[in-house]
């Protein structure tokens, strides 16, 4: 269990600045927010895993949604990346588990979680399964993790041993449940972590089938739980027919935690990305130790862009969808220790990835929405430390996301180049910099 605590974000220098947090939560009956753990309520367990962890005073969103929770609320929350989500909705739902003695199996073979919490990777799953096992540390709770692209009988073996707590992604758990593994019928809690993406047009016929499944309960029976950075608004039209009498959680950073990640972009054409990265990341001023993050459009590049690194004498990895999982929980290992501070992604590591000291995000491909790259360089600059994120713009083939990314500039109070200004179509009336709410 050791190995889980090496990981821990610390609380960064500008931590204090989330005081002046705008947040709006909207719905009936809103419980009061906490000012301190210690007035939630949690099991003393819970509340020395806490401790441990390092957290001494609860993000906005945990504030916020930890008592809504606790009162048996459905709750939809976007918060910025790097804000405590996870920890979040893991708290109460570990507290309430082990105040009602719950059971981990089912009788009949099947397992049968009380909690369900549904991620769109791999990656992020098995990272919100070590939080779980972390933070349910010695309170007899048991956490399992299954997904795509690994042996189903060893995750078959590891469900017959109990589970109150399952972390899967939406394919395999669905497998598993038509299978006659896995039963909905004793699930108190359902979470969508990564919201927005789990009820687009790629996971939604797949999220219905698992609400839909007859042994689930109906959501007045349930408590279902939507975390986020991004909520775009036919997203929340979507989500409604899962939550019942749900309170909606908005916490945004106004000129706080947004500036502490330095948004630089470079206007270049396709073909001098690859001397411009080399350039930037061969500055004898830069740290070679440093954590770097470079997001690509295709796999194919991203191992292409990995072996050009490592012939530079750039010590790099690489993760995306077409490598096995083996090597891709490989290639994070090497990430997070440090043995190669370069990763070369595709959107794959995007979502939630909760990853120590990472400094600098390089977007050498500009995602299509504007959601994405808030995901992206949510990367670095968490829990109040610093960051920066470099960013590539292509006006030839990237101008459609020139405008709301102007829009997102313009309200995190940073600068935006004349030239982005202009691409999509002009300002779109945002005028100057100006402080507003970053989502």
């Amino acid at each position: 269990m050791d190995e889980l605590w090496e990981n821990n974000i610390s609380s960064g220098i500008n931590f204090s600045k989330y005081d002046n947090i705008k947040v709006n939560i909207t719905g009936e009956n809103k419980p009061k927010p906490l000012s301190k753990f210690s007035d939630a309520g949690l099991n003393h367990l819970v509340n020395s895993n806490i401790k441990r962890a390092g957290y001494s005073v609860p993000t906005p969103v945990q504030k916020y949604a930890l008592p809504a929770i606790m009162d048996g609320r459905d709750l939809m929350a976007c918060a910025q990346t790097g804000s405590g989500k996870t920890a979040a909705f893991l708290l109460p739902i570990i507290h309430k588990l082990v105040e009602t003695g719950a059971n981990g199996s089912y009788g009949d073979g099947r397992v049968a979680p009380q909690a369900v919490i549904i991620t769109p990777t791999r990656e992020l799953g098995i990272q919100i399964y070590d939080e779980a096992r972390k933070f349910s540390g010695g309170c007899n709770i048991s956490s399992q993790v299954v997904y795509g692209g690994t042996s189903v009988s060893s995750q078959i073996q590891n469900l017959s041993r109990g589970c109150h707590i399952l972390v899967a992604t939406p394919g395999r758990l669905l497998d598993f449940v038509e299978r006659g593994r896995i039963t909905f019928a004793q699930v108190q809690f359902l979470i969508l972590d990564e919201a927005d993406r789990m009820l687009d047009m790629g996971f939604m016929p797949d999220i219905k089938r698992c609400v839909g499944n007859s042994t689930m309960p109906p959501k007045n029976r349930r408590q279902t739980l939507m975390f986020s950075a991004t909520f775009p608004n036919e997203v929340q039209r979507s989500a409604k027919e899962f939550l019942n009498a749900y309170l909606f959680l908005q916490v945004g950073i106004v000129g706080g935690a947004c500036t502490d990640v330095k948004q630089t972009f470079h206007r270049v054409t396709r073909h001098e990305k690859k001397d411009l990265l080399l350039r930037i990341l061969q500055d004898t001023n830069r740290n070679p130790q440093e954590k770097t993050l470079i997001f690509m459009k295709t796999k194919r590049q991203a191992d292409f862009i990995a072996l050009l690194l490592c012939d530079a004498g750039l010590p790099t990895t690489s993760i995306h969808g077409d490598r096995l999982q083996r090597e891709r929980e490989e290639a994070l290992d090497d990430f997070k220790r440090g043995s190669k501070p370069i990763l070369v992604a595709t959107a794959v590591a995007a979502r939630g990835l909760d990853i120590k000291d990472v400094m600098h995000v390089v977007n050498f491909d500009m995602p299509d929405e504007v959601e994405e790259y808030v995901h992206r360089i949510g990367r670095t600059g968490r829990v109040g430390n610093t960051g920066r994120a470099t960013s590539f713009f292509d006006i030839g083939a990237d101008s459609g996301i020139a405008q709301p990314l102007t829009k997102i500039l313009v309200d995190a109070g940073q600068m935006v180049p004349d030239w982005l200004g202009s691409s999509g179509g002009g300002r779109g009336g945002f005028g100057g910099p100006r402080r507003g709410g970053y989502y």
